[in-house]
């Protein structure tokens, strides 16, 4: 199985950005912000990228998979 895991929450904290805010900027809800933060919600590449973008990171730093097993 694979999970994906992000930086969103310590990236958008020392950038002194709020939740409220970042859904702002995405056009997203502050709720979802938050899910994706712990995990409950896997925001779509175009979601990964405008997040990415706003917080003025690259998406390698802001999310990363685990537990793929490698495919030949």
């Amino acid at each position: 199985m694979v999970y994906m895991l992000n930086n969103v929450k310590k990236i958008r904290g020392d950038k002194k950005i709020s939740q409220s805010e970042l859904a702002k900027r995405t056009g997203i809800t502050r709720q979802t912000i938050s899910l994706i933060e712990v995990g409950k919600y896997n925001p779509s590449l175009k979601l990964c990228i405008e997040l990415a973008e706003e917080l003025d990171t690259d998406l390698n730093t802001l999310f990363w998979k685990v537990g793929e097993e490698d495919v030949e």
